[in-house]
C-alpha cells in the first residue's frame, strides 16, 4: 500500500506510539536510563557509537540531566517528576536521513535574540565538535 504524502510515514507514526508508551511507563530515573540505553544499543552502527558517545558527552557537561527517551529517542531531561526534555539524539537510521541530530526543545535556554538554532545535523564527531557539543549542553541546561 502507497503511503499518502500528506500522511505521516510509518517511523513517524511508530515514534508517536513509542511517546504515548513513554507517557505510560514508570518515572523511575533507573527505568528511563535503561530505557535510554537500551535504545542506544539497538541502533545500528555507526549510529550505536555516535549515539554512545553523545550520550557521554551530555552527561559530561550538564550531569543533572537525567537520561531518558523521548519519541523513542534518547533524550535528556531536567530532574523530577515533570522534567523537560532539554535536548535529544535523532539516529540517522531511524528516519533513514543522511546525518544525526542533536536536537534541543523549547525548554532549552539557547536563546539569542529573535532566532536560535534548535537543531544541528553530524555526521560524525571529531574533538572540535564535541566540545561544541558539551558548550551547548550546558547552555541549554542553564549552566
Amino acid at each position: 500500500m502507497a503511503e499518502n504524502k500528506a500522511s505521516f510515514s510509518k517511523a513517524e507514526r511508530d515514534a508517536m506510539k513509542e511517546r504515548v508508551s513513554e507517557l505510560k511507563s514508570s518515572n523511575a530515573a533507573e527505568a528511563n536510563l535503561a530505557d535510554c540505553l537500551a535504545k542506544i544499543k539497538a541502533m545500528p552502527e555507526p549510529d550505536r557509537a555516535i549515539a554512545t558517545r553523545m550520550h557521554e558527552l551530555v552527561l559530561k557537561a550538564a550531569p543533572e540531566l537525567a537520561p531518558k527517551t523521548w519519541y523513542g529517542m534518547p533524550a535528556y531531561a531536567l530532574p523530577g517528576k515533570d522534567g523537560k526534555v532539554i535536548c535529544f539524539f535523532q539516529n540517522a537510521a531511524k528516519f533513514k536521513v543522511r546525518y544525526h541530530t542533536l536536537g534541543f526543545s523549547e525548554w532549552a535556554k539557547l536563546d539569542d535574540g529573535a532566532m536560535w538554532p534548535t537543531s544541528f545535523a553530524i555526521n560524525k564527531l571529531n574533538p572540535k565538535i564535541e566540545t561544541q557539543i558539551k558548550a551547548l549542553v550546558k547552555q541549554a541546561a542553564g549552566n
